[in-house]
C-alpha cells in the first residue's frame, strides 16, 4: 500500500494511508448512484456500504437491527423469572459493576421496575474493598433479604459467590468473556458465552439489559399488559455503549444514534444535571457521553462512593439528581490529579522497561485502584502497545489492562489466570481486569507478554494514519459536515472521517493555554480555514506549526462545527502534519 501524498514519516512519526484503489471505486460507485457528495460517499465506501444499501445504512432504525432477544440463550427464562417476581410482588437486588455500563445497566432496571410498581435494591460493591463483581458475603447477604438477584454487567465468572446466593434465585446480564462452564445461576445472558455466536459480541451490557426488557414487554404484551416505554431508556443505552467502547456497529449504531435523540430532549434529570455540570451546551455526541459525561459518572466508582453513578443515572428529583451531579463533578477533578501523578510515574517506569515488547507495563505502591485503566488506555496510546497498570498494596496488586485491534487482551488473561499466575482476571478483548500476588508480578507478567506475542502485539509500529479522502479548505461547509453526520454516530469500531488537506499556507497561529495551538490556513485560492491542535505543544505539531516560516504544510484531522454566539463554523481538529 503505497503511502498517502507520500508521506512515509510525519510529523508525528506517522505514515498516511489513503483509501485504497477499491474504495476509491466504491466512492465514486456510490456518489453517482445516490448524487451524495463525495467525502460522505468516501465514508460509506470505508464502511463497505454498497450503493443499493447506502440509503438504509444512512437511515438506520432499531426496527429493522433490532435482534430478536431470544437469540440470546437463556433470554426467555431471564425475562420469565423477573415477571414472576414482579406479579408476585417479591424482593429484587440488583448487583451491578461500578462503571458506566454498570450503573447504565442497574438504572434501566430500576426504571423499568419502578414504572410497574415495584421497587428493588441496589448494590455495587466497593472497587478497593471488595473489587469487581459478585463476592461471597455481599451475596449471601443479599440472598437472606431478597428472593431475585439480577447481576449486571458482572457475574458471568462468579461461581463461588453465585453458589453463595443460597435461597435466592440469579440472573446474569453481562457481555464480559465467559469461561468454560457458567456460574450456578438460574439464567446467563451474555453474547459472549463460548456457547454463543458471538454475533452480538459487541453489545455492552446495557445492551443487553435493554433486549431483556424488550422481551419481558413481549411476554407482557402476550398475557395482555403494556410494558413500559423502552424507547424512552435508550439514553441509557446510547451512554453505557460508548463509554464502555463499544462498537458504534450493527444495532449499537441504531442504539446510539436514537439514544442521542433522547437525551437532547433532556428528559432524564440525572443526565440533564450531569450535562449542566460538564457545561454541555450543544445537542449531545459521542465524543460528549465518551470525554464529558461518562468519566463524571465512573468518579464515584473510581475515588468516591461506587453507587453515585448509578444513583444519578435513576434519579427522578431535579434536586437530588444536581447535588449528585455535583459531587460527581468534583470527583472527577480529584481523580484527574490522581491520574496525572500515577500516568507520570507509570509512563517513566515503562520507558525504562522498554516500549518495543508485546507488553507495556508498570505497578506502584499504593496506585489508585481507581485510575490504574485510564493510565493503562494512556501507556497504550503511547506504545501502540496492549498496557496493563497495577496498584500494590499489601501482597497483591489490582490492574487494569487495555488492548490494541487485534489482540484479545482479555483471553490472554483469563490464560494466565487458568494457569495460576493470577488470583482473578477477565475481560474482554480491548479491556479487562486482573488481581496478582506481588510474588508473582514478573512471571504473571513474562508470561501476559508471552501470549501477546503470540498474537503479534510486538509487531505493531507506530500506528499508520488512514486518511478518508483528500479536501480543499473552501469544501469544507457546515453542510458537508451535517451530510456527513448522518453516516455516524462515529466513536470506536466506525472512527468518524478523517481528511487531509494538502501543501497548505498558515497564516495565523496562536498557543491557548499551555499546549494547545489555534492556527488557520488555506490553499491560497480560497477562504481560510479554522483549526485547533490539542496538546500540540506537549508534542511536535505545535512547534512545526508555530514555527511554519512561511512554508507550505500537509495537515489531517476531523472536522467538527464550532458553535459560538449562534454562528456556526468548520474547524479542522488536527491530528497530524507533514512539510510538503
Amino acid at each position: 500500500m503505497t503511502s498517502f501524498l507520500g508521506i512515509e514519516h510525519s510529523a508525528t512519526g506517522r505514515r498516511w494511508v489513503g483509501p485504497s484503489v477499491e474504495e476509491e471505486r466504491l466512492a465514486e460507485a456510490i456518489a453517482q448512484s445516490t448524487r451524495l457528495p463525495l467525502p460522505l460517499c468516501a465514508t460509506l465506501a470505508r464502511r463497505g456500504v454498497a450503493p443499493d444499501q447506502a440509503a438504509g445504512f444512512l437511515a438506520p432504525t432499531l426496527r429493522e437491527l433490532l435482534p430478536d432477544p431470544l437469540s440470546l440463550r437463556d433470554m426467555g427464562a431471564a425475562a420469565a423469572r423477573v415477571l414472576q417476581a414482579v406479579r408476585a410482588g417479591e424482593r429484587i437486588a440488583i448487583f451491578a459493576d461500578y462503571d458506566v455500563d454498570g450503573g447504565a445497566s442497574a438504572a434501566l432496571l430500576i426504571g423499568w421496575l419502578r414504572e410497574i410498581g415495584r421497587d428493588s435494591t441496589l448494590y455495587i460493591p466497593d472497587r478497593i474493598d471488595e473489587g469487581y463483581g459478585p463476592n461471597v458475603p455481599a451475596m449471601a447477604a443479599l440472598a437472606r433479604d431478597h428472593d431475585l438477584i439480577i447481576c449486571v454487567d458482572c457475574g458471568t465468572l462468579s461461581h463461588e459467590p453465585i453458589a453463595a446466593a443460597r435461597g435466592a434465585d440469579v440472573i446474569v446480564l453481562d457481555h464480559h468473556l465467559g469461561g468454560e462452564t457458567l456460574p450456578p445461576a438460574l439464567a446467563v445472558v451474555n453474547p459472549n458465552r463460548q456457547d454463543e455466536s458471538g454475533d452480538l459480541g459487541h453489545l455492552c451490557a446495557a445492551g443487553v439489559v435493554f433486549l431483556m426488557l424488550v422481551e419481558a414487554n413481549r411476554q407482557m404484551r402476550a398475557e395482555g399488559h403494556q410494558g413500559p416505554d423502552l424507547m424512552a431508556q435508550l439514553d441509557l443505552v446510547a451512554l453505557a455503549t460508548v463509554a464502555d467502547v463499544a462498537p458504534l456497529t450493527g444495532v449499537n449504531r441504531a442504539l446510539v444514534r436514537q439514544g442521542l435523540k433522547i437525551m437532547a430532549q433532556r428528559g432524564r434529570p440525572g443526565l440533564v444535571a450531569l450535562a449542566d455540570v460538564a457545561r454541555l451546551t450543544e445537542p449531545p455526541a459521542p465524543y460528549h457521553l465518551g470525554f464529558l459525561l461518562g468519566p463524571r459518572v465512573n468518579a464515584g466508582g473510581r475515588i468516591g462512593r461506587a453507587d453515585l453513578g448509578a444513583r444519578l443515572l435513576s434519579c427522578t428529583d431535579p434536586a437530588e439528581a444536581r447535588a449528585l451531579a455535583e459531587r460527581l463533578d468534583e470527583l472527577n477533578t480529584e481523580r484527574r490529579d490522581i491520574e496525572a501523578a500515577v500516568r507520570a510515574a507509570a509512563l517513566a517506569q515503562a520507558e525504562a522497561r522498554g516500549l518495543d515488547g508485546p507488553l507495556v507495563w508498570a505497578a506502584g505502591e499504593g496506585w489508585h485502584p481507581g485510575v490504574v485503566g485510564i493510565v493503562a488506555a494512556r501507556l497504550k496510546e503511547a506504545a501502540n502497545r496492549p498496557a496493563v497498570v497495577i496498584g500494590l498494596d499489601g501482597d497483591e496488586g489490582k490492574g487494569s489492562g487495555r488492548s490494541i485491534a487485534g489482540v484479545d487482551l482479555g483471553a490472554a488473561i483469563q490464560r494466565v489466570t487458568a494457569e495460576g499466575l493470577l488470583l482473578k482476571g477477565g475481560g474482554h478483548k480491548m479491556a479487562a481486569g486482573l488481581t496478582v500476588a506481588r510474588d508473582q508480578l514478573e512471571p504473571a507478567m513474562a508470561r501476559l507478554a508471552e501470549l501477546l506475542a503470540k498474537q503479534g502485539a510486538d509487531q505493531a509500529g507506530a500506528a499508520d494514519l488512514r486518511l478518508d479522502a483528500l479536501l480543499m479548505p473552501g469544501a469544507a461547509t457546515p453542510e458537508l459536515i451535517d451530510e456527513i453526520e448522518t453516516a455516524g454516530p462515529f466513536g470506536a469500531g466506525a472512527p468518524a472521517p478523517r481528511f487531509a488537506f494538502a501543501a497548505q499556507a498558515v497564516h495565523f497561529a496562536k498557543r491557548v493555554g499551555e499546549t494547545h495551538l489555534r492556527f488557520s490556513f488555506s490553499d491560497g485560492t480560497g477562504p481560510k480555514l479554522d483549526a485547533i491542535a490539542f496538546g500540540a505543544f506537549d508534542g511536535p505539531l505545535g512547534p512545526l506549526i508555530e514555527g511554519h516560516g512561511g512554508a507550505r504544510l500537509h495537515l489531517a484531522g476531523r472536522l467538527e462545527i464550532n458553535s459560538w454566539g449562534g454562528r456556526r463554523k468548520v474547524q479542522l481538529r488536527l491530528e497530524d502534519a507533514a512539510r510538503t
